[in-house]
């Protein structure tokens, strides 16, 4: 049975002003997924499916196939409007893709088995993938089942502007009993974290909340469960049809009380960094080259 990890990389990056996703911050110009990879093969991951957009398969594949190690079986995936559920048209003139359970369910012909989720523009740390195998093999022989790797909020946040995170809450078992998706989240010069969406005085929020980095645990079951809340979600007159998504913790949370799914929150020592906006990446690259310099990683391009 493999031991399957999806890279969702398919965002605009509209923040960023580009796409993120292949931005070179490694000091040999490797990508933040680069790491990932490397990471994940050295915990055991064995198979990789990259959820892209048509548009970039040509220039990803240059900076992806020659660099993935042997012996781990490589898939693409494409979230396109083309296999939106349902038979959905999107409205004339968007452009923008429609979020994170989308890009999961992009992917659901090729995975079989207990699998990963993580963002391509995020570097987790390998102490992470190695809490997430584990987790994976307890899935196996389970339909229901899921897990998320919890970072601290304040390790997260972006000097450069405002982020978005699921805020999460767990019960003494060590479950995740809500996970909030909260889009205005920025530090403060008196060292407080807020949410400014929507208040620019902020709303306060607990600087060590254990947060999601979109670092799941899932089985199969979720693509079947998924697909029919994506379905309702694009038929729905709720929100800006030019601009809403459907996101994997609020779907995580519906299935949670809805569908008695139970989340382990998995909980680690890694560091986390992303880019989010461009300002972002010189913090990004000076920290993996601190990596790089202390014989963490190899070259990896």
């Amino acid at each position: 049975m493999h031991t399957t990890l999806l890279i969702m990389a398919a965002g605009m990056g509209s923040r960023f002003g580009g796409n993120k996703q292949i931005a070179k911050v490694g000091p040999n110009g490797e990508l933040l997924l680069h790491y990932s990879i490397h990471d994940a093969v050295k915990a055991g991951f064995d198979k990789v499916v990259f959820v892209i957009k048509r548009a970039m398969e040509s220039e990803f594949r240059a900076l992806m196939d020659s660099s993935i190690p042997a012996g781990v079986e490589v898939h693409y995936a494409f979230q396109e409007f083309d296999n939106l559920p349902g038979g959905f048209v999107p409205p004339e003139g968007r452009t923008k893709p429609y979020g994170t359970v989308h890009a999961v369910l992009a992917a659901a012909q090729v995975i079989h088995e207990p699998f990963a989720v993580i963002n391509a523009d995020d570097y987790y740390g390998r102490e992470a993938f190695f809490t997430m195998a584990e987790s994976l093999r307890s899935m196996q022989g389970r339909e229901i089942a899921a897990s998320m790797v919890a970072y601290c909020l304040k390790n997260t946040v972006s000097e450069n502007g405002s982020v978005t995170r699921g805020v999460c809450e767990t019960d003494q078992d060590g479950f995740l009993t809500r996970v909030t998706e909260t889009y205005g989240i920025k530090p403060f010069p008196d060292g407080t974290i807020r949410d400014v969406h929507g208040d620019e005085t902020g709303v306060l929020l607990d600087p060590d909340a254990p947060v999601s980095m979109n670092f799941w645990g899932l089985t199969p079951w979720f693509f079947r469960a998924a697909e029919q809340d994506l379905i309702t979600f694009l038929k729905s007159d709720a929100g800006d049809p030019m601009k809403k998504e459907c996101v994997l913790p609020v779907e995580i949370d519906r299935l949670m009380h809805t569908e008695s799914l139970k989340v382990e929150v998995l909980h680690t020592d890694a560091v986390w960094f992303g880019v989010t906006y461009l300002a972002d990446k010189d913090y990004v690259s000076g920290e993996l080259g601190k990596l790089h310099e202390a014989g963490v990683y190899p070259a990896l391009v």
